[in-house]
């Protein structure tokens, strides 16, 4: 019995197109596992969710209000509210007829590697109970005030600054809204925050 020229060829071709069709249907089933993985995240709970929906290390918004007691930090220089003092002044400094002065000592710490400059009257606004407010010197020669530096001056690299302002607000205020702008933070402000 003869064998046919190209049956070799045939099986050889007809093996070649199994493995092809083989590869093709592995690879595949690789791709749809990638495609899934890359499509749907698992939450905690299990659940699906869609990839558009996912964040992937998302950041926290950047705090922006603070209260008494907490400490702003920004290009490593923190400033901290630390107090908060109602006073009615003395004999020889009072506040007008209904209000009060409030003296606020702030606690700035330069931790970044050039000096830095705080002024009192450029780098803080006040409000109380959303109005507009100016720093009371009388304020400053107030009992509670004794002892205190006033919030001016210069910050060397690696030292700390401590320092009241004086405002006068209404005896019944509810809000007191300090924003601090000083000019090595750009112009993010920190708006500290006290609820009387």
């Amino acid at each position: 019995m003869k064998k046919k020229k190209g049956g070799k060829l045939k099986w050889i071709i007809i093996v070649l197109i199994v493995i092809g069709i083989i590869g093709a249907a592995a690879g595949g089933s690789e791709d749809d596992k990638v495609k899934d993985a890359t499509e749907e995240v698992k939450n905690n709970d299990g659940k699906k969710e869609d990839k558009g929906d996912y964040k992937e290390d998302s950041e926290p918004e950047e705090k922006t209000e603070f209260y008494l007691g907490e400490t702003a930090e920004q290009k490593n220089v923190q400033i901290t509210l630390a107090n908060i003092t109602e006073s009615s002044g003395s004999e020889f400094a009072k506040p007008d007829e209904g209000n009060i002065f409030l003296i606020c000592e702030f606690e700035i710490a330069n931790n970044s590697e050039k000096d830095i400059n705080i002024s009192s009257v450029m780098n803080f606004e006040a409000y109380c109970d959303d109005y507009s407010l100016n720093q009371d010197l009388i304020g400053l020669q107030a009992p509670e005030a004794e002892g205190k530096n006033q919030l001016d001056g210069s910050v060397a690299a690696g030292k700390k600054m401590n320092g009241i302002i004086a405002y006068q607000v209404p005896a019944d205020y509810k809000t007191m809204e300090i924003n601090v702008a000083p000019d090595f933070w750009s112009s993010n402000d920190m708006k500290f925050i006290y609820t009387k």
